[in-house]
């Protein structure tokens, strides 16, 4: 039984948990469970093809005003890997780019079950190598670059880490892996809860038969498709882990940050008691508040090793 933070235990009726399929598929994606509020004009927002074939798009994100070469932080957006879309980036970069004194670049990449794996994961290393190769273009330091991404957008930082590493092209300074989706086996407990809110058991299977396609219930899935399944993480960039206790992903986030751990890889896991997946959309919770607060004292404390905020 899932036990939630009383403030979210009281909220919880205002973002609905649905099984997703693929029949209520176009209806999830038409509403996304997000704000989008209006920007600011202290970042100047332009859009780059990186691949015209694939319609893949990177935004890049860059302080009014903001001189010289400086850190970059690269964003995934979540959604299952059926939904979301790099606008969702806006908000974040709108208020980490001018606080820090960086420039954030966001991924527009195909989506599952029209485009499974691995062609969301190319999508983000392209635009990620294209992010590393145009480096003096967009004002950024290109042995200073960091990753984040959030739910699906975590799982696909946590598998583009490991594709960097073994492809040697682009040096990774950090990862982020807010609430990362991770397992596609789904055998630990909190997986297989019954009772879980926003992101449910139905919903997590249908993400990752829409995102392996053919090789999902196999063992033949790679460990850049699921990478709770890599045998070896070392040499993989600085971690955070962070995921509330009412997560269907909890356990496995648990086991990957002691893996990185024993791996040789310094990483911070964090684990809020009562937070369900999507905390972040109950923003106004003093749990929500907590969670986005240690994960930005993180990032700036990253930042400052760099040389920067």
């Amino acid at each position: 039984m899932v036990l939630l933070d009383k403030e979210i235990e009281q909220l919880k009726h205002t973002v609905p948990t649905r099984d997703l399929s693929a029949e209520l598929l176009p209806e999830v994606r038409a509403s996304l469970p997000v704000q989008f509020p209006e920007l600011s004009d202290a970042v100047e927002r332009s859009d780059h093809v990186v691949n015209e074939a694939n319609g893949v798009v990177v935004r890049v994100h860059r302080p009014v005003g903001l001189e010289g070469v400086v850190p970059c932080v690269y964003s995934i957006h979540g959604g299952g890997y059926i939904r979301g879309t790099y606008d969702m980036d806006d908000a974040k970069f709108d208020r980490w780019c001018p606080t820090y004194g960086i420039v954030g670049v966001s991924v527009e990449y195909r989506l599952a079950p029209e485009t499974p794996y691995p062609g969301p994961l190319e999508d983000c290393y392209t635009g990620l190598k294209w992010t590393y190769d145009n480096a003096a273009e967009i004002g950024i330091d290109p042995d200073k670059i960091g990753i984040t991404g959030v739910s699906a957008g975590g799982g696909l930082c946590a598998a583009l880490a490991l594709l960097a590493r073994d492809r040697a092209e682009v040096p990774l300074q950090f990862q982020l892996l807010d609430c990362p989706m991770l397992d596609d086996r789904q055998i630990t407990p909190s997986s297989q809860d019954e009772d879980l809110v926003i992101w449910n058991k139905a919903s997590n299977a249908f993400g990752w038969q829409s995102y392996l396609g053919d090789l999902y219930g196999t063992d033949n899935v790679p460990y850049t498709a699921a990478a709770a399944r890599a045998e070896d993480l070392s040499g993989l960039p600085e971690a955070y882990v962070c995921v509330g206790g009412a997560d269907g992903f909890r356990d496995e986030n648990i086991i990957y940050a002691m893996r990185l751990y024993g791996a040789g890889v310094p990483t911070e896991l964090h684990v809020y008691p009562g937070a369900p997946h999507g905390v972040g959309l109950f923003p106004q919770t003093a749990i929500a508040h907590r969670y986005a607060t240690d994960r930005e004292h993180w990032l700036r404390r990253q930042l400052e090793r760099l040389g920067s905020s």
